[in-house]
């Protein structure tokens, strides 16, 4: 069980290159940014690796400047209490850009003409007719009036589906766990579509914007491809493993899938027939990275100050306002009785409870509780051995 703490200077460890706009968050007299450090409060990464590195005890907070997590060993940081974060929707605009982008030059083969025109290099003053002779095999098609099917209506979704309307674009989409938020954010003019299948075989053009779990693992294969309209795009900007990549060349070879735009090449993607291989731009765009990397450290930051929870993947949102009196946090499992353990141990240590939350996700849950009273050492000391006691308690702090 981790130690409980009565913070004090607060130090940060960057694991990638991480915006000074992000990094100006800390900037204050008790936090302290040392990318050496072997036992920092909080660590803030971009893609770097951390399967199989060590984690410190004394670390409390994991941010992500970015949406995916699959580079941080969630499951690990949740047994030991280790609150992981990401920041949805940061990078939103920038990936709806690229579908938006690679949608319009795909359908007018801007990137194989392109491709194409460059191998008339050393042909002179015959290049210009050469282009004219040679660009009827390149003849696209205007999106305008062609539907799209937009699969998951998150952030990113929700936009491309907004934006394609104003391209006048017939725009359906599915997505059953659509939340109240992006409904309220999502054009009354896009059509919802009631099943996967549905909107399969009424599209146009297919784009993908879902996390890649157990139950959206290869999505995209040979049984949902034939569902679809015969030459259908289809554009992944979310995860490769949400595609069969093998049905997938057999449908390109096929003509079932007329055009696949991904931004997860790999070595089977470059082999590919009418494929869009991407160099996994979709977030890399100089403000996407800011705005990740201010919304990442604003959520570390606050969960150092003051215990509040916002956007981690492991554990639930929990918020209250911080009244700069003494708070107990506790990270536990989700089991009977918890709270009131907790709070037997705060009253037998002759403190009045102020206000608390108590919020659960999954096997886990965490409880905040305001203090009435100042808590020094000799008290902490003393709620520390009681809170021991309780068997299902995985972390424990004092702000």
């Amino acid at each position: 069980m981790s130690t409980l703490t009565l913070d004090k200077v607060k130090t940060i460890k960057t694991l990638n290159h991480i915006a000074e706009s992000g990094l100006n968050v800390f900037k204050k007299d008790d936090y302290v940014i040392e990318n050496d450090s072997e036992d920092p409060d909080a660590i803030v990464v971009r893609s770097s690796n951390m399967h199989g590195m060590e984690i410190d005890e004394n670390v409390k907070a994991i941010a992500r400047a970015g949406a995916g997590v699959n580079n941080i060993p969630v499951d690990q940081c949740t047994e030991r209490g280790i609150v992981v974060f990401n920041t949805p929707g940061a990078n939103a605009n920038a990936v709806k850009e690229l579908v938006l982008t690679s949608l319009m030059a795909s359908s007018r083969n801007l990137f194989s003409g392109v491709e194409w025109v460059k191998t008339l290099q050393g042909e002179g003053e015959q290049v210009p007719n050469l282009v004219e002779a040679g660009k009827k095999q390149l003849v696209g098609s205007e999106i305008k009036g062609k539907k799209l099917g937009v699969i998951g209506l998150g952030s990113v979704g929700a936009l491309v589906a907004n934006d394609a309307l104003n391209l006048d674009m017939d725009v359906i989409g599915f997505d059953p766990f659509i939340s109240v938020n992006t409904a309220w954010e999502l054009s009354r003019n896009v059509g919802r579509a009631m099943s996967m299948e549905e909107l399969f075989a009424e599209a146009d053009y297919i784009t993908v914007h879902v996390p890649l779990t157990d139950d959206t693992s290869n999505m995209f294969n040979a049984e949902t491809f034939n569902l679809m309209k015969s030459g259908v795009t289809i554009l992944n900007f979310s995860r490769g493993g949400l595609i069969d990549e093998q049905a997938m060349s057999e449908a390109l070879e096929s003509g079932q899938v007329g055009k696949y735009i991904t931004d997860f090449p790999n070595e089977h993607v470059l082999h590919m027939k009418n494929t869009v291989p991407i160099p996994h731009l979709g977030a890399s765009t100089k403000e996407s990275e800011e705005n990740c990397a201010i919304m990442a450290t604003r959520q570390v930051k606050d969960f150092l100050e003051t215990g509040n929870i916002k956007n981690a993947v492991n554990f639930p949102d929990a918020s209250i306002p911080y009244t700069g009196k003494s708070r107990v946090t506790a990270f536990h499992h989700n089991v009977p009785n918890m709270v009131g353990q907790i709070t037997t141990a705060i009253s037998n240590n002759n403190l009045n409870i102020a206000d608390m939350i108590n919020r659960s996700r999954g096997d886990y849950a965490y409880t905040m509780v305001d203090i009435e009273d100042e808590v020094d050492d000799a008290i902490v000391s003393s709620l520390e051995e009681e809170m021991k006691r309780i068997p299902d308690i995985v972390a424990v702090r004092v702000i």
